[in-house]
Order: structure tokens, then sequence, then C-alpha cells
């Protein structure tokens, strides 16, 4: 037969399962926030500092906790990361892919979690997000794109510095080939894959360039990097005659078409409105709202004219 337990026992129990309980409850009213993980491309580029400004702007306003990392161009890193949120039962996650179809995966496990999925900047090429927010890119080709064909006078070799493994340059690429392909006098020549879209990539691809089509009248470069790379290896070849359009604008692009190199345009990006609009859907969705799939921001273009019209400091 079992000994009855102490009255003095038993309350002191109850006592410290009244302050466990109690103590569970603060604990979870203390993290009532949305918890929400975000893994970027990369936090080395301007652009992606921007966009990360912006989302912790706007989560600073609207009461959301981010919880902040970036793949670095390693898709393994990043798996790891997206299953670390959760594992930490995230209310949301953000994914800017560093590879848009070896991330679908990680967003497939999120999706049987039962955590939305929103990607910013660059497109998943599967599983189910929530919404994707990023700027036109297709747009911004395009912008880019007529821009050059008439800054050639519709006749050229071309030569586009391409990162065929990140959707939004895709978008980008294709929208410039649709621009140019309305001009039958200029010909794509090549589109060499530029790893990570590093600046020192680039100028090595367009050495390359620079040998294998001597007639090389044109470059786009898909981000500004790749632009300012492909810049760098025409100065140092002392070549001149080839000029550049670039996508991003960032201040040292917009200087240098300022100075009147020979990069002459740019489509200019918005990430903090990027960053803003991506935690503005998060809240929407965890408020029971119904958003967007698809958020597009507007791409502008950026020439020596128009930068001229505005302060240099306030150019970006």
């Amino acid at each position: 037969m079992p000994t009855r337990t102490p009255l003095a026992v038993r309350c002191a129990a109850a006592a410290l399962l009244a302050a466990a309980v109690l103590g569970g409850c603060a604990k979870k009213a203390a993290t009532t926030r949305p918890q929400v993980g975000v893994t970027l491309l990369t936090e080395a580029h301007v652009f992606y500092q921007d966009l990360k400004r912006g989302m912790q702007h706007a989560a600073d306003s609207l009461g959301v906790d981010l919880h902040i990392v970036a793949g670095e161009w390693d898709l393994a890193r990043q798996t790891s990361q997206v299953e670390n949120f959760i594992t930490q039962g995230m209310d949301a996650i953000v994914i800017a892919p560093v590879d848009s179809r070896g991330i679908v995966s990680a967003v497939e496990e999120a999706n049987r979690a039962k955590i939305p999925v929103f990607t910013a900047d660059i497109a998943a090429a599967g599983g189910d997000v929530t919404a994707h927010i990023a700027s036109d890119n297709a747009q911004g080709g395009r912008l880019v794109g007529e821009f050059l064909a008439r800054r050639l006078n519709g006749r050229g070799k071309v030569a586009i510095l391409d990162q065929p493994t990140v959707m939004s340059v895709v978008d980008r690429v294709r929208g410039f080939r649709e621009a140019l392909a309305r001009y039958p006098g200029i010909q794509i020549v090549a589109a060499p894959a530029v790893e990570r879209g590093l600046r020192e990539v680039a100028k090595q691809k367009t050495d390359n360039l620079l040998q294998s089509h001597p007639d090389l009248t044109a470059i786009f470069g898909s981000n500004d990097d790749c632009a300012l790379g492909a810049l760098a290896s025409i100065r140092a070849a002392g070549k001149s005659g080839i000029v550049i359009v670039g996508f991003d604008a960032t201040p040292e692009a917009q200087a240098a078409i300022r100075e009147g190199s020979p990069l002459l345009a740019d489509a200019i990006q918005y990430p903090e409105a990027i960053g803003r609009k991506t935690v503005e859907a998060i809240v929407a969705r965890l408020h029971g709202q119904t958003v967007p799939r698809q958020i597009p921001i507007t791409v502008g273009l950026v020439d020596r004219d128009s930068l001229a019209r505005v302060p240099a400091a306030a150019a970006h």
C-alpha cells in the first residue's frame, strides 16, 4: 500500500508547479513578438546591406524580431540556416536564395512545418512561397537594353556577364535580350557565367572576352560588381570604344557614370523598399490577411544626365 505524501511536501510541490507554470507563461508573453528568420544571399554587397537596413527599420516599427544570417553563396550553409529556423519554430522565414533551384528542398521542408516562406530579391524555383518581393528585374533589363541599343545606334557586338544560377539575374538578362532582339544589327556574342557575381571574376572573364572578341562594342554587367570588373579590365587593357551598362546603381557605379567612364548607365533598384515591403507582407500574413504572390518593386534607370540633376550625396 503506497504511503501518503505529507501535506507540507504536497503544498511545496504545488507551489513549485505553480511557479513553473507562471514562469512558462511569462516566458511565452515575453516572446509574443513575431520571430522571423532571414537568410540573405550575402551581406558583402551594398545591395543586401541596404535591403537588410530596410527590413530592420520596418521590423522595428512593426514590432517584429528578425534573426538575420547570410548564406554567402554556399547552398549547404543556407539550407542549414533554414533548417535551424524550422527547428527554432520561427513564425516566418525569408530567403534570398543562393541557388534558386537548390533551395527548393529547404522551402518544402518549411512548408511541411507549416511555416510561411517569403523570398526577397531572388525567387525560389519551387516550393510553396507565400510572397516574392523583388525588383521588376525583367523591366530593369529591358531599360538598360533599350538604352544600350540606342547608344549603339542599333549596331554592335555585345557580351553579357551572366549569373545563371540566380533567378533575379535570369529575369534581368531575359529582359535585356528581349530589348536587343528588336535590333537585328546587334549581336550577343558571349554570355560567360561570373561565379558569385564577384568583381575580380568579372575582370578575368572580361580579359578573356577582349582576347576572343577584339571587335566587342559593349558589355552588360548583370550586377555592378560585374560592370565595375569589366570597367577595370577595359581600363587595364587600354581599350577604347567599348561601353558598359550595369545593374544596381551602387554609389561606386554612380560615381563611375558621373565621371564619364565607359560605364554609361545602370538600372537602379530600391533594396530598402524591398526589405520594407517584405516585412510588411509578413506582418499582414501573420495577421490573417491575404498577400499577393508577387510584389514587384519598379526599377529605374540612371545615366550621366539624370545623375547630373541629383546631388551626389543624395543619388543613392
